[in-house]
């Protein structure tokens, strides 16, 4: 199929050749034709499926062939659940509609919401948003939803796992009964079927490649190896010259930075990239990884639901996730547009029910890879010559114990200095009350 055979008009199809697209992938061929129809849609596909197009598209087409009288008012309403993927998404809708006369905005946090509120101010068909600075301008009435057309939730599920589901219902009440709603999600748990329930109205239901499925171009194994050998196995394999980009998931932003630290005190050039970033340090690694002047960059798993990089020849889970649906998420970050990957897991022992669970998922056994002899990277130098399992403001231990002078005690029956003495404040002191405790003698 061709997208010509889908009814896209001449400016989309141009944008489309002109970023080397020819065939829809199933997804798109599946949600575009109903969409462009005015149809709620429900679509169920994983990440790298191409569903960004499936949406962005008709919608470009549809607010095209019905331009806007007056001054332009918010039409399409995108929700993302991370800053990366909203600038990923209005980056997508930019380039298929460069030959339209529609204009978009993307707002998220973390940055001055002064330029966001300047292009609100000058009037946007499209707006791409993350639902904490949505909620955020909607309060200080910077925007209104009241004349949104077209609402898109994507990654519903991730926006489950991060606590925004309250907030899409709020989004929600503020936009007009009468719409069309479209919802995408890699996974349809009993939560995101019963918002769908709440937002859609006979939706058309598209289910493409179940979460459980990977792709047969990708080159999954399995290292076993204890947890303080990961930082060595790793860097012994970033060694391969094959390796032309390299993603590399940890379960924490803490671990994150700390594999990154140890990469380059090995010599190995690496960003990382989570939520404790700002902004500006998100997308400039992003950016350099998408360029090639980074080769290796370590991610959470939220963070890098916005990395859609093509040409990502390795993933390296080091560590395992805790739910299996996301290690498919993972290595689906590899083998795009036809080509093959590489997927490399290190499981150490506390790690061997994750790996049990994902197997049980894919429905198939991960090959074990023996472990090359490695030891353990040397540990930083640290204050006071302190080892690693130091408390980081213990004091050092006399080499004696310290000897008490004479004039440190005093005789029992030698009544305390005049400042020494509690304020009574008049009543008696506690301990020379009847039946409590005494100073010397302990309960009467």
């Amino acid at each position: 199929m061709h997208f010509r055979e889908l009814n896209l008009i001449a400016p989309i199809l141009t944008a489309l050749q002109a970023k080397g697209y020819e065939e829809p992938t199933p997804i798109q061929a599946a949600a575009i034709p109903p969409v462009l129809e005015g149809k709620d849609l429900l679509g169920c596909a994983q990440t790298g499926t191409g569903k960004t197009a499936a949406f962005a598209l008709p919608i470009l087409q549809n607010l095209y062939s019905k331009p806007s009288q007056g001054q332009r008012k918010i039409r399409a309403l995108i929700l993302a659940p991370t800053r990366e993927l909203a600038v990923q998404i209005g980056e997508s809708f930019q380039n298929y509609g460069m030959g339209l006369n529609l204009r978009g905005a993307t707002i998220f946090g973390g940055v001055n919401e002064g330029p966001q509120k300047t292009k609100l101010r000058n009037g946007i068909d499209i707006l791409v948003a993350t639902p904490g600075r949505l909620m955020d301008l909607h309060g200080q009435r910077a925007l209104s939803l009241s004349d949104v057309e077209i609402f898109v939730l994507d990654e519903a599920d991730r926006m489950l796992d991060m606590g925004f589901i309250h907030d899409v219902r709020r989004i929600a009440g503020f936009l007009p009964s009468r719409r069309q709603t479209l919802l995408f999600s890699a996974t349809m748990p009993p939560e995101i079927r019963s918002l769908a329930n709440s937002l859609m109205h006979n939706p058309i239901k598209v289910e493409v490649a179940a979460v459980s499925a990977t792709a047969d171009n990708i080159d999954q194994s399995v290292y076993h190896v204890s947890r303080n050998l990961k930082p060595s196995l790793l860097r012994h394999l970033l060694n391969d010259s094959a390796i032309r980009r390299a993603l590399v998931f940890t379960r924490t932003k803490h671990g994150a930075d700390r594999v990154c630290r140890t990469l380059e005190r090995q010599g190995v050039a690496a960003e990382a990239i989570h939520g404790n970033k700002t902004q500006g340090a998100r997308q400039r690694a992003l950016q350099n990884f998408k360029s090639g002047s980074t080769r290796i960059l370590i991610a959470t798993d939220i963070a890098a639901r916005g990395i859609d990089v093509t040409d990502i020849s390795h993933v390296f889970n080091y560590d395992l996730p805790e739910v299996a649906e996301t290690y498919v998420h993972r290595i689906g970050r590899t083998a795009r547009a036809g080509a093959s990957g590489i997927a490399v897991t290190f499981c150490d022992t506390e790690e061997r029910s994750y790996l049990m669970g994902v197997e049980r998922l894919i429905r198939h056994k991960l090959r074990i890879t023996p472990t090359p002899a490695l030891e353990a990277p040397p540990q930083p130098n640290r204050p006071n010559g302190q080892t690693p399992g130091q408390a980081r403001f213990s004091h050092p231990v006399s080499p004696e114990p310290r000897r008490y002078q004479p004039s440190e005690y005093r005789p029992a029956n030698t009544a305390p200095k005049q400042e020494e003495r509690p304020i009574q404040h008049g009543r008696k002191p506690f301990w020379k009350k009847s039946g409590t405790f005494s100073r010397s003698s302990g309960p009467r």
